[in-house]
């Protein structure tokens, strides 16, 4: 095993994701453009787009090492996962930008798996199950991307286990990105932790979980024939699967879509629970450490796989007390409404809308004829929007002591001689 070659592509990988992260907390920092109100998009995008740094670091470090011969033996393993792990990451910034549908993504990240597989040259069988591992595990670590730090140090040390298991097997190929990627998340994870200024976004989220995943299937494929390499890999992706299984019961229980983000996560109830941001990502770490210790220890022979199902006891009983944590929020009912027949109805009728223009009530009728006195016309009168008042009781007309009904007095601004002259 390459030992220097392996350290150096570490080095390489944490150097230039320092530097580049430092150039984009900067732009992130940045007042955005006003190009609309509040210019709040500019900011935003650049801090999901800090997953590229990662992307940038990790891979050319990884291509520097492919190119100067520091993997021993056949690089196309290395160069075929690297590829697919680019291809996602490209998918992942696009979805940045732009969101994708989700069966777009997962033709892309198919296709990826399937290029590694084949440079891989692994069986059929076996090749059909490491394309839906990494298919899996590659989108239950994007859904990790959910808390201030919680991706990054749960990939660090998930890749030092993957790191571990390599070297002792001696394989410098499976060991080479494993290495890159845990000396670039621990250049980014400053940027990332509480209170973030940077987020790995798609771009960096599924790029973390491709390589992985993949670096996981190959380290399967080289392993020898004594080591429980079946057993012992897949736990350490135990924290990315447990937060997959644990969105997934929800939102099905709770009649929500899969695909529909929510405050449904790990990280979000123990924030219920009062568990501040960067303690979840400390617990999340250490539930990733106990599961990837564990994993190796089993991997270099020194337990019995049978021992393995204490983490993974553990972790579906934490799942389990997990989904006891509320985590949506009561939908409102519409008010009931009683309807004339005295059925309750869920809407909450409106008030009827008043009339715009009534006649001032009149006097009454009066009796018409040439000697009958002239009443006040009814003039048209518009509503005040206030609260309407009760309509006056207007009383019957008065009478003399000879039968005739009394004359009112004249309107306001007119005198008694064109009233007269109307009269007659």
């Amino acid at each position: 095993m390459n030992v220097l070659g392996i350290i150096a592509s570490g080095v390489a990988a944490l150097f230039i994701t320092v530097v580049l992260a430092k150039g984009a907390r900067r732009a992130a920092l940045r007042p955005p453009v006003p190009y609309e109100p509040g210019g709040r998009a500019p900011r935003t995008r650049c801090r999901a787009m800090g997953g590229a740094t990662v992307v940038l670091g990790v891979g050319t470090a990884a291509g520097g090492a492919l190119w100067l011969g520091a993997v021993d033996g056949s690089a196309d393993p290395v160069a075929g996962m690297l590829a697919g792990a680019a291809i996602v990451a490209a998918l992942g910034l696009v979805h940045d930008l732009k969101p994708l549908r989700a069966a777009l993504r997962l033709a892309v990240q198919w296709a990826a798996a399937v290029l590694v597989v084949c440079l891989a040259d692994l069986s059929p069988a076996a090749g059909a199950l490491a394309v839906l591992w990494i298919v899996l595990v590659t989108n239950a670590f994007a859904l990790l991307d959910h808390s201030d730090g919680a991706l990054p140090a749960v990939g660090i040390v998930t890749a030092s286990g993957l790191l571990a298991c390599a070297a002792l097997d001696g394989g410098t190929g499976p060991a080479l990105l494993p290495a890159a990627l845990a000396a670039g998340l621990i250049g980014f994870l400053p940027h990332s932790w509480r209170p973030a200024r940077l987020h790995l976004g798609g771009c960096g989220a599924q790029f973390t979980g491709f390589v992985l995943a993949s670096s996981g299937a190959l380290i399967q494929a080289a392993a020898p024939s004594g080591r429980a390499a079946w057993a012992a890999l897949p736990v350490l992706a135990t924290v990315a699967l447990a937060d997959a299984a644990l969105v997934v019961t929800s939102r099905r229980r709770a009649g929500r879509s899969p695909l529909r983000d929510a405050d449904d996560h790990i990280a979000h109830r123990l924030r219920r629970v009062r568990v501040t941001v960067p303690g979840a990502a400390i617990l999340l770490a250490l539930w990733a450490g106990v599961s990837v210790a564990a994993g190796t220890l089993v991997y270099a022979q020194v337990l019995h796989p049978a021992l393995l199902l204490v983490p993974s006891a553990g972790t579906v009983a934490a799942v389990l007390a997990l989904l006891r944590i509320p985590a949506y929020a009561a939908r409102p009912r519409p008010a009931a409404r009683r309807t004339p027949t005295g059925r309750t109805k869920g809407a909450t009728p409106t008030a009827p809308t008043p009339s715009c223009t009534r006649l001032a009530p009149a006097a009454s009728a009066a009796p018409s004829g040439p000697g009958a006195p002239a009443l006040a016309r009814p003039t048209a009168v518009t509503p005040a929007p206030a609260p309407a008042k009760p309509e006056p009781i207007i009383s019957a007309p008065a009478f003399t002591a000879a039968g005739h009904p009394t004359v009112p007095p004249p309107p306001a601004g007119r005198s008694a001689a064109p009233l007269a002259a109307e009269r007659s």
